[in-house]
């Protein structure tokens, strides 16, 4: 049971690194492109280290959390349960990771983007 359980556990892990990854990627390059005012090149350039980071560090979890935990599933429950914990650690962490990323990323704009725009802006002779 225990070979079974960890099987579906790399599979599934996998499987949610992989569609987070690439829903990341994609849904993540308009932000990119925004906040590096509008480079395309520099931004489908951090995009794809960026999803290689990701998939190197969730990947190596995964293997790093493979470890036994000292109780082996003896049967179809107790493999679930097993199953969900390791899986929903995973979750989170990815989870986690999304969130920092994000935070960095908003917090390190490039510098031309905080700067006040230099447009004249017209006011209204009334006021």
């Amino acid at each position: 049971m225990l070979e079974l359980t960890y099987l579906f556990y790399i599979v599934i892990s996998l499987g949610i690194t992989v569609w987070v990854g690439r829903t990341l990627n994609k849904n993540g390059r308009v932000f990119l492109i925004a906040n590096f005012n509008n480079d395309e090149k520099v931004a489908d350039a951090i995009n794809h280290l960026l999803l290689v980071g990701f998939y190197l560090i969730n990947i190596g979890f995964i293997c790093y959390t493979l470890e036994n935990t000292g109780v082996d599933p003896a049967t179809t429950a107790e493999g679930i349960e097993f199953l969900s914990k390791k899986i929903g650690f995973i979750v989170i962490v990815i989870g986690i990771m999304h969130l920092l990323l994000m935070y960095a990323l908003a917090k390190f704009k490039l510098p031309s983007l905080n700067k006040p725009s230099t447009e004249m802006v017209s006011v209204p002779a009334e006021l």
